[in-house]
């Protein structure tokens, strides 16, 4: 296992594959932080239910394009563009989960709810990685993940808590979303996701992570009043 920390300056002294896949790992991270602002702001900027609600989507689509921005930056510094996603169609996105819309106001609770979330786990990945100028980004980035995160739960938990009929959305809801986010994680048996570790650029193995995210969020689900999804059904990526 390589255990050395990497500055920039270090960068062009290491071996082609690792920066084949600090290089892709960038890449797919930029695309995440910037395919959920293209899911959601055309359709839910002006279907917030208040101004509020209104005001915190465009904030936390602002924190969004800010991450892709910090995660560009030390791309480009690594001589890898990654700007071609910022028009990049929701069907050409990597994760197969931003490739589409959100057009409900429950959808968008949920997503923050969950989706985000896995944008946390994938952000902690890089915690203590061996490259440091991917490292020093992820405080602050995570911080307000943690933020979209909450807003997520407590629309969720509104909702719920509005009567049958909002508890039903919320329940539809999260069942399309907890499958996507299980997907996010992707197959359980990736020799790329071994690589990562060898390099000291993921701390844990796919299945590893999907476990720890569906141990996380099943008690969190319950205490809310919602069945936990059957984590098999309707998946891609096993």
């Amino acid at each position: 296992m390589f255990t050395d920390k990497i500055e920039l300056k270090d960068f062009d002294k290491m071996e082609p594959e690792y920066k084949e896949l600090l290089g892709h790992v960038l890449c797919i991270q930029a695309d995440c932080e910037i395919g959920g602002p293209h899911l959601y702001v055309e359709t839910m900027l002006p279907a917030a239910p208040t101004k509020l609600d209104q005001l915190i989507v465009a904030r936390t689509a602002a924190e969004e394009i800010d991450h892709y921005r910090k995660v560009a930056r030390v791309a480009g510094d690594i001589g890898v563009d990654v700007s071609f996603v910022l028009s990049q169609p929701n069907q050409k996105r990597f994760v197969e989960t931003f490739r589409g819309l959100i057009t409900t106001w429950e959808d968008n609770a949920v997503f923050g709810f969950l989706i985000d979330r896995v944008g946390r786990y994938q952000l902690e990945e890089f915690y203590d990685c061996s490259y440091l100028p991917l490292q020093r980004i992820l405080p602050d980035i995570v911080t307000e993940e943690l933020g979209h995160i909450e807003y997520g739960y407590n629309k969720t938990l509104e909702l719920i808590q509005s009567g049958d009929e909002g508890k039903a959305k919320a329940q539809r809801a999260v069942d399309f979303w907890y499958v996507k986010a299980l997907d996010m994680f992707g197959r359980s048996e990736s020799k790329r996701s071994e690589r990562y570790r060898f390099w000291g650029l993921k701390r844990r193995a796919n299945a590893q992570a999907r476990q720890d995210y569906i141990n996380e969020v099943g008690p969190i689900l319950t205490n809310m009043g919602l069945k936990v999804p059957d984590p098999n059904k309707g998946r891609l990526y096993m």
